[in-house]
């Protein structure tokens, strides 16, 4: 059943407004009498018939509400520095289906890749649309960030006292990252990632003066995309997340 995501709260009655009705209207050709999943910002899920569908609304009646339990036990952010061509897009595709509460794009020293406003904006509004499309399609119960390009400095500043921050190094002086996991209990987890080329030896230090630890994934050096999506699993597994069988 198709999952669409409403800006109030979950009631008896519910719009779809915007993209998401153009689509249900336009291309799913859905109808009156059909059924969809609606989830309202809070999280909450309900299955409902439609009941009106015009050119840009589409109106239905919740007629059962659905048990919570898509989201995972703690919220991890995934701070990714920008990769070259479209992997961001990969990444917060796959950052979405496998768990993340969002993601903050980076701007790093190693970062070749440069937006000025303008495109920030556009690139920013297609991983949003990347990150809905994700969302719906793997059952979600809440619809992921994609936060504003940020510097890393901004990034650690904007964590929470209650964060565990972990920024994956392939410097010296990281510890591997099972071992970091089991050493803190957090509800809420920072992962930053560097772009090609990974964090200079300054923005590692930027980040240990923030409290952040320092993980490593092993022997072998990753894509940065590889390493972002491997040490999310990680971090969700060893949390109770993925492959805890609910």
């Amino acid at each position: 059943m198709r999952r669409f995501f409403i800006a109030g709260e979950l009631a008896g009655e519910v719009a779809i407004t915007g993209p998401d009705a153009r689509h249900i209207g336009r291309v799913l050709r859905l109808g009156t009498g059909d059924e969809i999943i609606v989830v309202d910002a809070a999280g909450r899920a309900g299955r409902a018939a439609i009941t009106a569908v015009t050119a840009d609304t589409v109106r239905a009646s919740v007629r059962e509400t659905l048990a919570a339990g898509h989201e995972p036990p703690v919220s991890v952010w995934l701070a990714q520095g920008l990769p070259k061509g479209d992997k961001l897009e990969y990444i917060v595709q796959k950052a979405v289906e496998l768990g993340a509460a969002g993601v903050i794009p980076l701007a790093c020293d190693n970062c070749t890749v440069r937006y000025d406003a303008a495109k920030q904006g556009s690139r920013r509004e297609r991983w949003r649309k990347i990150a809905a499309e994700a969302a719906k399609q793997c059952g979600r119960g809440a619809m992921p960030a994609v936060a504003e390009v940020a510097t890393l400095a901004a990034a650690l500043a904007g964590a929470g006292e209650d964060t565990a921050v972990i920024m994956l190094y392939e410097g010296a002086g990281g510890e591997p990252l099972r071992d970091i996991l089991a050493g803190r209990a957090a509800t809420s987890y920072l992962l930053l990632v560097g772009p090609e080329g990974g964090f200079n030896p300054a923005e590692a230090e930027l980040c240990r003066r923030h409290g952040a630890s320092v993980a490593t994934l092993g022997p072998r050096i990753l894509r940065t995309e590889t390493a972002a999506l491997a040490a999310l699993a990680i971090v969700l597994y060893e949390k109770g997340d993925l492959g805890s069988g609910l």
